[in-house]
C-alpha cells in the first residue's frame, strides 16, 4: 500500500446469506423439515477503490445501492467475502445513530466508553472531555442517561467524539442529516477545518449540495457497483439525469 493512499480497496466482493422461514426449535425442525431456503445475495460486486490522504469523496447512489455496505467494510465492523480492503492511519467512524453508545449510562459516561473504543485512554479522553461538552452544547444533560436522549441530541454527542480523537480517516454515514439546522452547519465548518488540517473524510449522503461543497471527489455506487468516479460536479450532474 502506497504511503499517500488512505483506503486501499481491491476487487471487494460483499455477500450475505439471507435465510427464508428459518426453523428456531428442534420440534420445528421435525415438523418443518422443507423450510430453511437460503439465498445469497451480493451487495457490493469487484469494488476497486483507491482514497489518497487528505481527500475528501463523497459516496452517492439509490437506496440499495452498496454505499452503507461499503462504509461499513471500510470500518472493519463487517469483512470483505472477497477481496482485499486496507486503511493507513487512525480511523474514527459516525455510522449508525448512538452505535457504540449504551442507553443506561450518562452522556458523560458514554464518552469515556465511546471515545475508548476509538482507542483513546483514560487520561486522553478527561483531557478532552471538556472540548467534547461543549462543541455538543449538551451541558445541561450530559449527567443524563442517553436514553432520554432526542436523536438529535445523540448526533450532537456521536459526532462531538468523533472530531476528537485525532483520527486520521474520518467515516461518516448520514448522520448529519439528523439535528437541527444551527449545529448542522456547526459540524460542516468542523468539516471545513478538518478538510483543511488534511483528514481524510468519506461520507455517504442524498444531499448533494453538501457533497458539492465538501468534496472535490464522488463515487456513485449503482447496484453494488461503481457506476462513476470523478469529479463531483461531472459525478452528481450524470447521477441526477439518471435518476430523476
Amino acid at each position: 500500500m502506497k504511503e499517500d493512499v488512505a483506503i486501499h480497496v481491491e476487487h471487494v466482493e460483499k455477500s450475505f446469506n439471507i435465510f427464508y422461514d428459518k426453523t428456531n426449535t428442534m420440534k420445528e425442525k421435525i415438523l418443518f423439515w422443507n423450510r430453511g431456503k437460503k439465498e445469497v445475495r451480493t451487495i457490493l460486486k469487484d469494488i476497486n477503490l483507491e482514497i489518497k490522504k487528505g481527500e475528501i469523496v463523497g459516496l452517492i447512489g439509490v437506496n440499495g445501492s452498496g454505499k452503507s455496505t461499503l462504509l461499513k467494510l471500510m470500518t472493519k465492523i463487517i469483512y470483505p467475502t472477497k477481496g482485499k480492503l486496507e486503511t493507513n492511519g487512525k480511523l474514527t467512524s459516525l455510522l449508525e445513530l448512538g452505535a457504540g453508545f449504551h442507553p443506561d449510562f450518562s452522556g458523560r459516561e458514554n464518552i469515556y466508553f465511546n471515545a475508548s473504543i476509538f482507542g483513546l485512554t483514560r487520561k486522553e479522553i478527561e483531557s478532552r472531555m471538556d472540548k467534547i461538552i461543549e462543541f455538543s452544547e449538551l451541558q445541561d444533560f450530559i449527567d443524563n442517561p442517553v436514553r432520554t436522549y432526542s436523536s438529535g441530541m445523540y448526533m450532537r454527542l456521536a459526532f462531538s467524539v468523533a472530531i476528537n480523537v485525532d483520527a486520521d480517516i474520518l467515516l461518516i454515514d448520514e448522520i448529519l442529516s439528523v439535528g437541527d439546522q444551527h449545529f448542522q452547519e456547526k459540524c460542516f465548518e468542523k468539516i471545513e477545518e478538518l478538510k483543511k488540517e488534511g483528514k481524510t473524510i468519506v461520507f455517504v449522503t442524498h444531499g448533494m449540495d453538501s457533497v458539492k461543497r465538501f468534496c472535490t471527489r464522488a463515487v456513485w455506487l449503482h447496484k453494488g457497483e461503481i457506476k462513476m468516479d470523478g469529479d463531483t460536479n461531472t459525478v452528481i450532474e450524470k447521477y441526477i439525469q439518471e435518476t430523476a
